[in-house]
């Protein structure tokens, strides 16, 4: 599908600025609507440490059914990036936002809370329930520091089927500090970070996408124009992932760019909406399918 009918498609289900939506495939076997209409998350802001946005939600046996729900690795900070807030950055609009758009464009089942919202949640690497979280979402990891027992935890989860996708990390820092914890987790002589090329069935599991290409968060977007968040040392997306012994993706990895943000910020500019939430969520609907089905 091109980009031009994916905006179109996106367009249709939420015009612009208009924050209640009907899911059309967030029906029950009877064909029946359940409960209040999801809705887009619109709004920014938070920060790092104190000031985060909003606290974890913490996954519990009840959110489960079978359904997908947008799964959250916590995980603690060394260091702080420009941009990021660590473990929390872009939650939780872009968790929320990506759930509705995901039943909207598939016919994935997204769990549901009490009051008709996108069940997302958040998981500790150590807890039991991450093997409830067939796919994990992390974000501003050039500052993670996992401990053993998360090492330990995330490796099984991985060689047990599980699937990690993270993004929003930015420069040569960052990525020589997540290169070395997941090399904790996969050993790089085993598992070696791969780029994935253009023709790999992940940027085609449903929209052709040609390119995975570099956004900044909206501020930075709005105030310099640029989509390189650190300048020289982030010129260009690097897209990567690691494969298990089958070369079945197990990671996936968009460096130097924020797929998350055309998520959560879409409701805050038409102009960046329009420019990069097609791609955004073309992307991250195709990942989603590609651990679904491989």
């Amino acid at each position: 599908m091109s980009y031009r009918r994916l905006l179109t498609a996106l367009l249709l289900a939420i015009p612009f600025c208009i924050v209640t939506v009907a899911l059309a495939q967030q029906l029950g076997q009877n064909g029946q609507e359940q409960g209040p209409r999801p809705r887009i998350w619109v709004g920014g802001g938070g920060g790092y440490g104190r000031f985060r946005r909003s606290p974890p939600k913490w996954a519990t046996s009840e959110n489960f059914d079978g359904s997908f729900n947008f799964c959250r690795a916590y995980f603690s900070a060394d260091r702080r990036e420009d941009g990021g807030s660590g473990w929390d950055t872009d939650f939780p609009g872009a968790d929320n936002n990506f759930s509705v758009r995901l039943a909207e464009l598939t016919r994935v089942r997204v769990r549901l809370d009490k009051a008709g919202q996108p069940d997302y949640v958040v998981v500790r690497l150590t807890d039991p329930l991450l093997y409830h979280c067939p796919i994990l979402h992390m974000e501003d990891v050039g500052v993670a520091r996992f401990s053993d027992d998360e090492v330990e935890h995330l490796r099984a989860y991985l060689l047990k089927g599980g699937f990690l996708i993270v993004d929003d990390f930015w420069g040569s820092k960052a990525w020589d500090q997540w290169a070395f914890e997941i090399g904790r987790v996969l050993p790089a002589a085993e598992y070696p970070i791969v780029d994935i090329p253009r023709d790999h069935p992940v940027m085609h599991a449903l929209y052709d996408v040609k390119e995975v290409e570099q956004v900044s968060n909206i501020r930075f977007w709005m105030q310099t124009g640029s989509v390189s968040e650190r300048g020289p040392d982030s010129a260009r997306v690097n897209f990567r992932g690691i494969q298990d012994a089958d070369g079945r993706l197990i990671v996936v990895m968009a460096h130097n760019t924020d797929i998350p943000d055309t998520w959560e910020r879409e409701g805050e500019s038409k102009e960046y909406f329009d420019r990069f939430s097609p791609n955004g969520y073309a992307i991250g609907v195709n990942i989603i399918l590609y651990a679904m089905t491989h």
